[in-house]
């Protein structure tokens, strides 16, 4: 990769500091996220319906083993009407603590086994790409999905022999991503295990295209495993990017109602809402997650605001919590009627941005520097780095920035592909 030899290079005396640039191309490209954003990472089994349920359903269906729903909210080739499908609906499920999954069904492949398929052309597959995933970005926002959600482009399974029709997919699928990613969104796929997913994985690492962030592969065998997937290397798509459809159409019934379903395993990023509640007294927002930070707001007591996501700072009354608003500036969460008092409050996420690392084998550390130990396992290239917050480290390449992960660990930002590679990158706070 360019960032790799430009780095090389460097230790070898041949470049100034100033002349190495971020890896801005294929295959990890960066995301756009707005001052609104968050990713929400779901883990645990899912249900697609080709029709979103009844409000009421989803209530019957609390007591299923299933936390998230697959929704079809656009595309030339959805199938079925969706008259539940609003923003009174996501806002209604999302409150009951549902997580969910984007599905958009656009233009298919030439050679696609889907019979009347609206499909793609080998000519204008790329700029297709980008079109649809405009007309997703669009109709996600006309729900209430908000930037940081994963959008998944569903590809039907097809003839994955013919070369020219694969060349025509991975075009409009890689403009697919930019696009999704130039507007602060998540790029991520749905596609059949032998044909679209086996081609992704199959130019994981070219420069050609540009690698989505996520894959949800379909094959019905009953095996719910999200590792072991022939000619898918397990280090592809190898931290919360994964997830698998392993059961086809069939009927089950959970409080009363029975639907027809396909079974889900995710662990991947799905969408983010945000979440409304009232405060308790005037209060103010701020810049960032502390009144150390510029005010911005007063915001007037029993006022609603809405939350897109929590995170920690200065501790306030009995919480560390602050909670990030739809305007991108942050309450402590002590003066908010949330349910917890002292840490999260579910189904809030908590603050995350999502950027593909662009070198193999990753190291991770227990603090922001190299000096610090190792944390266990490496991070293959490709992997997401779910970033909470940033601050100054050790010097790594041309910055001195290192990103602290949902997990407690960190790593250089200079492996990372977000917007800059010498200084902070918005809306990511500062640790």
């Amino acid at each position: 990769m360019r960032r790799l030899r430009l780095i090389v290079a460097l230790l070898c005396g041949g470049l100034a500091l100033g002349m190495v640039v971020p890896a801005a191309a294929e295959p990890a490209t960066s995301v756009g996220y707005p001052a609104s954003a968050t990713a929400t990472r779901f883990t645990g089994l899912a249900f697609d319906t080709c029709t979103a349920p009844t409000v009421a359903q989803m209530a019957a269906w609390k007591a299923s083993p299933y936390k998230a729903v697959g929704i079809y909210f656009g595309g030339v080739n959805r199938g079925c009407t969706q008259p539940q499908l609003t923003g009174s609906w996501v806002s209604s499920v999302t409150r009951m603590g549902w997580r969910l999954i984007p599905i958009y069904m656009g233009y298919q492949a030439p050679c696609t086994t889907r019979a009347n398929a609206v499909k793609m052309t080998t000519p204008s597959a790329a700029t297709q790409g980008t079109s649809q995933a405009a007309d997703a970005v669009a109709k996600a926002a006309a729900i209430g999905l908000l930037p940081g959600s994963a959008i998944y482009g569903d590809m039907e399974h097809y003839n994955a022999t013919d070369a020219t029709c694969r060349a025509t997919v991975l075009r409009y699928l890689s403009s697919w991503t930019k696009e999704l990613h130039r507007r602060g969104y998540i790029s991520a796929v749905y596609a059949h295990r032998d044909s679209g997913a086996r081609h992704l994985a199959e130019v994981y690492n070219s420069t050609a295209y540009a690698r989505p962030d996520a894959v949800w592969i379909a094959f019905w065998d009953r095996n719910s495993a999200l590792t072991g997937w022939p000619a898918i290397s397990d280090r592809y798509w190898a931290v919360g990017q994964r997830a698998k459809q392993y059961r086809g159409d069939h009927n089950e019934t959970y409080g009363g109602e029975t639907l027809n379903i396909d079974n889900d395993r995710f662990d991947a990023p799905v969408a983010s809402v945000w979440y409304t509640y009232t405060v308790r007294t005037t209060i103010y927002s701020y810049s960032g997650p502390s009144t150390a930070y510029p005010r911005r707001a007063t915001i007037a007591r029993n006022a609603g605001i809405r939350i897109v996501c929590q995170t920690y700072g200065p501790k306030i009354g009995t919480t560390t919590v602050w909670n990030k608003l739809i305007d991108g500036t942050y309450v402590t969460d002590y003066y908010v009627r949330t349910p917890n008092k002292t840490g999260y409050s579910a189904p809030i996420p908590g603050c995350s941005y999502p950027y593909q690392t662009t070198i193999d084998n990753l190291s991770r550390r227990r603090g922001p520097g190299t000096s610090y130990s190792a944390y266990p396992g490496l991070l293959p290239i490709g992997s997401l780095a779910w970033v909470t917050c940033q601050r100054a480290g050790s010097t790594v390449g041309t910055t001195a920035v290192w990103d602290r992960l949902t997990d407690g660990s960190w790593v250089t930002d200079y492996y990372v592909a977000n917007p800059s590679n010498t200084t902070y990158s918005a809306p990511i706070r500062r640790c």
